[in-house]
């Protein structure tokens, strides 16, 4: 875990396949998940986030949970289990992805990756105002931020063929960019929304 830039200073060490299932059998539990939360450790606070219940979930324990994340896997699995399915988390990614903190700031465009699948079509029209921040923070330097960064960008541009355009015009301007992270998000976008795959998907000649 510590080799893939896992916390373990508070883990067991339980594999996320197991914590699905125990949260299976659990249920949605909106107190048990605080109370797994404030224990504090890797598997409670994934846990927490398996059986909390998104409808419930308030702006400030949003942010105060946020303020937690102490690595990439709770950070990703908090966003993509529960986060991504509350109503403010389209306030949320764009908010965060301008904090300092780098697993805040990284929670921001996890959320607008997660946003762009599975959403209805009229979300288009929302995932287009992810661009400019996107645009303005592809220069962050630390890895885990930029590589979101990218994920976000990719994500946006396969939703649609509407929005495969302004997203490929993002990835080339970063792409060009005399920032080297900014270069490296855009080609990194470019080498998926640039391909031959995604035009025949979603049919673009």
């Amino acid at each position: 875990m510590a080799r893939f830039g896992i916390d373990t200073s508070r883990a067991f060490g339980v594999r996320v396949p197991a914590l699905r299932r125990l949260a299976r059998r659990i249920g949605r539990d909106p107190v048990l998940a605080d109370r797994l939360w404030s224990a504090g450790f890797r598997e409670t606070r994934i846990l927490a986030g398996l059986v909390a219940d998104a409808t419930r979930v308030t702006p400030r324990q949003m942010d105060d949970w946020a303020l937690d994340f102490s690595d990439w896997e709770l950070c990703d699995q908090t966003c993509m289990n529960l986060f991504a399915h509350a109503e403010p988390a389209w306030a949320k990614a764009l908010a965060w992805g301008t904090r300092p903190e780098e697993f805040v700031k990284r929670a921001g465009f996890v959320l607008m990756a997660r946003l762009a699948v599975g959403r209805p079509r009229p979300d288009d029209q929302r995932l287009l105002l992810f661009l400019a921040t996107i645009e303005e923070h592809a220069s962050d330097p630390r890895p885990y931020v930029h590589k979101a960064v990218s994920w976000a960008l990719r994500q946006i541009g396969k939703r649609s063929a509407a929005l495969w355009g302004p997203a490929l015009a993002t990835a080339r301007r970063l792409a060009a960019s005399g920032d080297r992270q900014a270069r490296w998000v855009g080609r990194d976008a470019l080498r998926e929304l640039d391909g031959e795959p995604i035009r025949k998907r979603l049919q673009i000649v």
